[in-house]
């Protein structure tokens, strides 16, 4: 063996076992291996940097982008709440969840929907008084089964993609994997159905209890012409808030208490809730409901720029002693006030009569700067922005949805390429301020996008150095060996990869091999490229191998042993379905 081989080897092997064993970022794990390649000389700069410029991962960087605007317009989280519902059993309520996170994980970011669902999923379990561990694993492994049906379903499938476009110059279309992707999602999502409610344990989340959370009173209005008017309480999904609760309505002078479920609601209602400062991000993001002051029109900041924000007042606020009417606080720091606490207790009353003392806690909406301009000044003894506070902006959200089906459409018609469709609906989604330009940087995770472009580098290098072809003899360890055969080791040899470290490096790893092997065999490739796309997409048996696994892990209140239960069974399901479909579709 040569020495560039065994180098590349020994590489490998040190690159899989500190992603498995340490605590090393991914990123620096896989820059360091493309640095090492470059200075023993096993690849060019050129060679080792193709990653970068790879089709598959811009469009992945574009992606991020449509998946903001479609988060900060509310377009994912209203299309939830219309599809989830009131069911009448368990079984139902998985159908629930599985359909609308299939569907939109199909045509976005699965991250990105998973992000968007898990807080709406933990609302409306306890609604519906069902352990929310009974439905976050099958939110995510809705969300992976659902990526494979479209070419832009999962990063996985637009990597392998970009590697066989620069490989072969063979481009797959959005909807050439539906072939095998709609069965294994209709029978793996059956059996999810059937088994989750048998395997997965009733556990309740990692959750901060309300009662030990600084409490405020919050008071919006219902608008005239929101969708809530003339339902009641439960129907409009206020009767159980993961943040807070709804004690008062006020109703034309009088002050309606202890509200029931079955209330309804009219048009200019003052809804009263107490709870948590996260409350008033929960209640920002309910259609139909707006802050009672005026104050946030005159703001003058876009939906997209705004930020909730809770600051202590000091000792050289300028308005002590005076209301906050009278300070004219809204015109001087560009924000709104929503609630004053003073000494852990909620203060009652208009917002516009409270007279301000050192020591208050204010909750605010205010500008995305807020927080750099007076976190240093001695106005206010500590400013701190609440995480993911922007309330959606629901005006936009019919223009988000129509962007994100302009790019599908165009894309399935062929008239744009995939990366060419996302650059343009990313763009769509910029220049309509469905996102800002702030948000969007802060959305792409440069993370992910250096780990998938690196591991480019450890495959290129295992093609340079004969190591992938040398893998593929290994896998046809006898002559006898069919191609259907080969096909279900290197599946195997994918899913393992998968699990043990990331979909993407694994799918970046496997296809030099898959390529190797077909060669090998004097087959086609196809049949082989298709598996390792599904392959590295059926991550079910560990928290590990996908990131929407490791997101519903705290939430859902699981272990280690919860994916094993449910994800075993629902892997040797997916591989059977996609063994015997792929030679059909793709024959050898």
């Amino acid at each position: 063996m040569e020495f560039s081989a065994g180098l590349t080897l020994l590489l490998l092997a040190s690159v899989l076992l500190l992603l498995i064993f340490s605590r090393i970022a991914a990123d620096m794990v896989l820059m360091a291996a493309l640095g090492l390649l470059i200075l023993a000389k096993v690849l060019t700069p050129a060679e080792a940097l193709v990653g970068f410029s790879n089709p598959g991962v811009m469009t992945i960087a574009a992606f991020y982008v449509i998946a903001a605007g479609l988060k900060e317009t509310g377009a994912v989280g209203w299309v939830g709440q219309l599809l989830l519902g009131l069911p009448n059993s368990e079984k139902q309520s998985l159908l629930r969840v599985i359909l609308p996170t299939a569907v939109l994980s199909a045509f976005m970011n699965n991250t990105a929907v998973v992000a968007m669902f898990i807080p709406a999923v933990q609302d409306w379990a306890r609604r519906i008084k069902i352990p929310v561990s009974k439905l976050l694993l099958p939110l995510s492994y809705a969300a992976i089964l659902g990526g494979t049906c479209t070419l832009i379903g999962t990063s996985t499938n637009l990597v392998v993609d970009g590697l066989l476009q620069a490989e072969t110059g063979v481009a797959l279309g959005m909807f050439d994997l539906a072939w095998v992707g709609v069965p294994v999602l209709l029978i793996a999502g059956g059996l999810i159905i059937l088994l989750a409610p048998l395997l997965l344990p009733a556990r309740k989340g990692v959750v901060e209890q309300l009662e030990s959370a600084r409490e405020y009173v919050v008071e919006l209005v219902v608008s005239p012409s929101g969708p809530v008017v003339g339902k009641t309480v439960a129907q409009a999904g206020l009767r159980q808030l993961t943040y807070g609760y709804l004690v008062d309505i006020k109703r034309r002078g009088a002050l309606l208490t202890a509200v029931a479920p079955d209330s309804v609601l009219e048009a200019d209602d003052v809804l009263v809730f107490i709870g948590a400062p996260e409350s008033a991000h929960e209640l920002r993001g309910v259609r139909g409901l707006m802050p009672q002051d005026d104050g946030f029109e005159k703001l003058n900041i876009a939906v997209q720029e705004r930020c909730l924000v809770e600051a202590v007042v000091g000792p050289d606020f300028f308005g002590l002693g005076q209301t906050i009417r009278e300070s004219r606080f809204r015109g001087r720091y560009r924000a709104a006030i929503l609630s004053v606490c003073r000494q852990g207790q909620r203060l009652d009353g208009k917002i516009g009569d409270v007279r301000l003392q050192v020591g208050d806690t204010l909750l605010m909406e205010a500008s995305d700067d807020f927080v750099s301009q007076y976190r240093s000044r001695r106005d206010f003894l500590l400013v701190s922005a609440l995480n993911e506070s922007t309330p959606p902006d629901f005006a936009k959200a019919p223009l988000a949805i129509g962007t994100l089906l302009m790019m599908v459409l165009v894309s399935a018609l062929g008239l744009l390429s995939i990366l060419e469709a996302a650059i343009l609906a990313a763009g769509v989604m910029l220049a309509t301020r469905c996102v800002s330009v702030s948000r969007a940087r802060r959305n792409v995770d440069l993370s992910v996008l250096i780990v998938i472009a690196a591991s480019f580098a450890l495959g290129a290098a295992m093609v340079k150095t004969g190591n992938a072809r040398m893998i593929a003899e290994w896998v046809l360890f006898h002559d006898g060996i069919s191609p259907w055969q080969a096909l279900i080791v290197m599946y195997l040899m994918t899913v393992l990869f998968t699990e043990l470290i990331t979909n993407n490096a694994a799918a970046v790893l496997m296809f030099p091999v898959a390529m190797a092997l077909a060669d090998q065999l004097g087959v086609s490739y196809m049949p082989f490229v298709i598996a390792v796309m599904f392959a590295a997409s059926a991550s079910f048996i560990t928290p590990l191998g996908y990131q929407t696994n490791l997101m519903v892990y705290g939430p859902g209140g699981y272990r280690f042993s919860d994916y094993a239960r449910l994800g075993i069974p629902l892997s040797l399901t997916t591989a059977v379905v996609s063994l015997l479909l792929i030679p059909q579709i793709w024959p050898f």
